[in-house]
């Protein structure tokens, strides 16, 4: 491998990080940059690389919100063990089946996200659910399982459905909500990883340089959303689901 495809891969990881650490749908970036600059190697290899600098951006954007947002611990150390565990499952599913048949369905789904987030005005701003403690529970506990086995078995736009979810179900902000999402992404790789690990399927050298490209464009793009708030993650986040929208329309309508 040469050092110009090295370099490459780690301008895309530094763009996926920050991306990422603002809205999610870094994996809209990395994954099919990195499929297309990696052809030679088996896709559950390159996915399986991935994994590693996804881990670091996320590591680094979920440090520089613990740091500036109050979080609920109680509930997320639960949710973060339950969406590693889906994780794992799901990349687990991965290497057995393909996940073609889920496109059509998401692709529906993010048109009715893009839609709604772009006509409601006010959707992300803080809103009182009014949750007992079981409901919250097990509102957390959905999320963490369906979104964590996503999140494994296909990926892109995880950390997006993530803070729809947190928006929607628990009526948090968008900057909570980013930050919760960061929390449950760093579990959900951490599964995938541990199931790639155990598979043999890591290319480290091109995993070690794309984690700290990857982990510079995290803990920027999370400071970014800091400072600028929930007007500017709004737009970004209706940017990256009509970016991923776009992108699942390309796999089912062209890419046959």
């Amino acid at each position: 491998m040469t050092i110009e495809i090295i370099i490459l891969l780690c301008c895309i990881a530094f763009a996926a990080g920050f991306v990422d650490a603002i809205v999610g749908g870094g994996g809209l970036i990395q994954t099919p940059a990195s499929l297309i600059v990696l052809p030679g190697y088996p896709v559950a290899t390159v996915i399986g690389s991935l994994k590693i600098p996804s881990f670091s951006g996320t590591g680094f954007a979920a440090i520089q919100y613990i740091k500036k947002v109050q979080l609920q611990w109680r509930l997320l150390i639960p949710m973060m063990f339950v969406a590693m565990i889906a994780a794992f499952c799901g990349s687990q599913l991965l290497t057995i089946v393909h996940n073609d048949f889920m496109k059509p369905v998401l692709l529906v789904v993010l048109t009715i996200v893009a839609i709604y987030t772009y006509s409601k005005k006010n959707f992300g701003q803080h809103t009182s659910k009014n949750h007992s403690p079981s409901q919250q529970k097990v509102i957390a506990f959905l999320i963490s399982l369906i979104i964590g086995f996503y999140d494994g078995f296909i990926g892109p736009g995880a950390g997006s459905f993530l803070i729809l979810a947190f928006i929607t179900l628990t009526g948090i902000d968008f900057l909570h909500a980013s930050a919760n999402a960061k929390l449950i992404n760093l579990a959900t790789n951490t599964g995938s990883i541990i199931l790639f690990l155990l598979k043999g399927s890591i290319l480290w050298n091109i995993a070690i340089p794309m984690a700290l490209c990857n982990a510079i464009g995290g803990a920027l793009g999370a400071r970014l959303a800091i400072k600028k708030g929930n007007r500017f993650i709004r737009i970004f986040f209706l940017l990256v689901v009509i970016g991923t929208l776009v992108r699942f329309a390309f796999d089912v309508f062209w890419k046959r």
